[in-house]
Formats: C-alpha cells, sequence, structure tokens
C-alpha cells in the first residue's frame, strides 16, 4: 500500500462515519465532591473506593459516599506541574493480601521520575511500603510522566512512561525509560518475556504521554495518549512494537511548527484511531457490564478538552463508531473504572474534583 493509500485509510478510520448514534437511557448520581484534583480511582470489593488527589493525598470513599481522611503513610511525591499523585489500582490478590500499587512523580525539580510505590492497605493508613521502581533516566521537568498502571492476566503489571516533554528523541530509544510502556512482576522486578534482553523492563515504545490504560477480558491491551496539537491515538498494544513518537505523528508542535512530515514509515505501528484536533484523553476502560449490555468490550475514554465521555464502539478489534453519550456530563473527565454492578465511575479534574456514578435509566 503507497503513502496516499495509507493516508487515505487513515482518514476514514478517523472520521469513523459510522458513529453510533443511538439514543442511550441513563441517570447521573454525585458519589463524592471536595476532592482537589483527583487523578486516579479504584473500585474496593465491598464497595468503596480509593482515589487520589495529585497533591499527593489518597483517600477512601464509603460505599455511601463519605469522604475519609488521607490514609497514612503515602509516599513523599513531587508535586509540581503535571507532577503529583496518580493512578491507584489492586494487587489482582487483594483481597488475600490488601496490596494496593501507586504511580506518582518522585524526586526534585532537577531529578525527577515516574514511579511505582507498592503498600498494604490497613484502615487508614498503608503499611509495609516500598518503592518498586523508578524511571531511568531522571529528567528536569515537571511533565508528561504517563503513570497509568494496569495488571494483566498473567499477573504482571504494565506501567506508562511518558517522553518528558523536552526529551522526546527518548521514546525511539529502547534503552531508555522515558516513552515507553513497562512490564514487571508484582514485586517491581522486569517479567521474564518481555521483548528486549538488554532493556528488561521495556514492553512497547514510541508513546508520548499515554495516561489511558486497560486490558481486555481476553488480554488484550488498549492505550491511548496525547499527542502534541492534534494526533491523540488510541493503540492497541503488542509486545516489542514501536508506536512511531515523534517519528510519526498526525499533530505539529504547539508552535505551529513541524514535529515530523511523517503520519506512517516502516516498522512503526498505526494508531487504531486518532483524533485531530485533540481532546487530550485521560482515563480508559472496557465495557464489561449489565447495565450497558450492547457496549460489551467496549472503550470509554475521557476527554479532558471536549469534558465528556467518548464511547468507541469496538467491532473485530477494531474502532467501528464514536459518540459522546453523555450529555448530562460537562466537565473535565480525569479518570473511568467500571464498577462490579456495570456501573460507570468517573473522575472529573480539578477543585472541587467529583466521582460520578453512570448507570442504565432503564
Amino acid at each position: 500500500m503507497n503513502k496516499l493509500m495509507q493516508n487515505l485509510l487513515l482518514a476514514v478510520l478517523a472520521a469513523s462515519a459510522s458513529n453510533c448514534t443511538a439514543e442511550v437511557d441513563y441517570r447521573l448520581e454525585t458519589i463524592a465532591t471536595g476532592l482537589e484534583t483527583p487523578w486516579g480511582l479504584a473500585v474496593l470489593p465491598d464497595g468503596s473506593f480509593l482515589v487520589t488527589e495529585r497533591a499527593g493525598r489518597l483517600r477512601r470513599i464509603s460505599a455511601e459516599g463519605e469522604l475519609g481522611e488521607p490514609i497514612e503513610n503515602v509516599p513523599e511525591v513531587y508535586v509540581a506541574g503535571q507532577g503529583g499523585l496518580f493512578d491507584v489500582v489492586l494487587h489482582p490478590d487483594f483481597a488475600g493480601n490488601g496490596l494496593i500499587y501507586l504511580s506518582y512523580a518522585g524526586g526534585s525539580p532537577k531529578s525527577n521520575a515516574t514511579t511505582v510505590a507498592r503498600g498494604r492497605l490497613d484502615g487508614n493508613r498503608l503499611d509495609n511500603v516500598e518503592i518498586l521502581y523508578s524511571v531511568e533516566p531522571r529528567k528536569d521537568t515537571p511533565v508528561h510522566y504517563g503513570g497509568r498502571m494496569a495488571f494483566l492476566p498473567d499477573g504482571t503489571l504494565l506501567l506508562t512512561t511518558g517522553d518528558g516533554f523536552n526529551y522526546r528523541e527518548a521514546a525511539q530509544d529502547i534503552g531508555n525509560g522515558l516513552g515507553k510502556v513497562m512490564r514487571m512482576n508484582d514485586d517491581g522486578s522486569p517479567a521474564a518475556g518481555n521483548p528486549f534482553t538488554e532493556t528488561p523492563y521495556v514492553y512497547t515504545y514510541g508513546h508520548r504521554n499515554p495516561q489511558g490504560l486497560a486490558v481486555a477480558e481476553d488480554g488484550t491491551v488498549w492505550l491511548h495518549e496525547h499527542g502534541p496539537k492534534g494526533g491523540d491515538e488510541v493503540n492497541k498494544l503488542e509486545p516489542g512494537l514501536n508506536y512511531g513518537w515523534p517519528a510519526v505523528t498526525f499533530g505539529i508542535d504547539y508552535s505551529g511548527a513541524i514535529i515530523s512530515p511523517h503520519t506512517t514509515l516502516p516498522g512503526m505501528t498505526l494508531p487504531e484511531h486518532y483524533w485531530v484536533p485533540s481532546i487530550a484523553p485521560s482515563g480508559l476502560a472496557i465495557y464489561q457490564g449489565s447495565q450497558f449490555p450492547d457496549w460489551s468490550g467496549d472503550l470509554l475514554v475521557g476527554a479532558l478538552v471536549d469534558q465528556e465521555v467518548r464511547h468507541l464502539e469496538i467491532e473485530d478489534g477494531k474502532v467501528d463508531g464514536e459518540e459522546a453519550p453523555f450529555d448530562g456530563i460537562s466537565a473535565r473527565i480525569r479518570d473511568i473504572r467500571i464498577g462490579p454492578d456495570g456501573s460507570i465511575y468517573v473522575v472529573t479534574n480539578g477543585s472541587p474534583g467529583q466521582v460520578i456514578r453512570i448507570s442504565s435509566g432503564n
């Protein structure tokens, strides 16, 4: 396929003309408010929640919506620019071991990095806290951390890392920890079977600032990432693949300058979907549940710029339509999670931030 045909194909893909426009009956309920720039959400087995605040606080929200005091013994966080406390995920055997994982910016203005720590949740305290992983090399910019985490079915942990903004060429260097997805064991050691023996953590590379990561029941890994000015991407991850940044992009620099004249190059993986102009995607969930059964296996994406939730229909492993079904929400969406009963939980950015439950109106 020549370059012209490839670009035409991608234009059709981006347009997704078969938008899934069926009206959705739903209701919204504010579960909690008064949060300061919340970033990540985890649903606990008892129906309560853990939510991170970027300023470095981890809080529990009861199933009834009561916001608890900050949980004690959270690791020290570097808070500046986009830096702070990011994601929170539960160990696959959380019910048995009580372990949670936190991603955050650790370090100082001149030397900081996306970091992963683990601790055991005991009431309103973290015990046995240990730092498991920190990106190398460290950087001196307070931006583009990535910071999303997700467990694979084999029990290994994926972590997204950003390119640090001023270090975007590092995303193409597999010997560099910036602009990657890393795969590790639950104790932070490099996982067996990663594609590059010389850089044992790297799972995929060529990423800019991935802030959405989700794993389907069949193990398919979906990721979305911020482009520059235009060119936000949805990618399906396969170990060892190069996702192109900054050698290929559908965006331009914020100044209007061309970053790359290429939207495709040999050996680089095309996105499954992209947005021009940017929607600034943050938070990603794969829907499984009884409340919106027609959406089984589809993607839900938070949009910071467009202040809405996007529903991407997945058909035969491809993005086959797009809509913004919840016109009752008008807020910058930072995270999205699916509850055990099939409800959708969204975290709104800013102060005061909220946790909102979306359920079927039927």
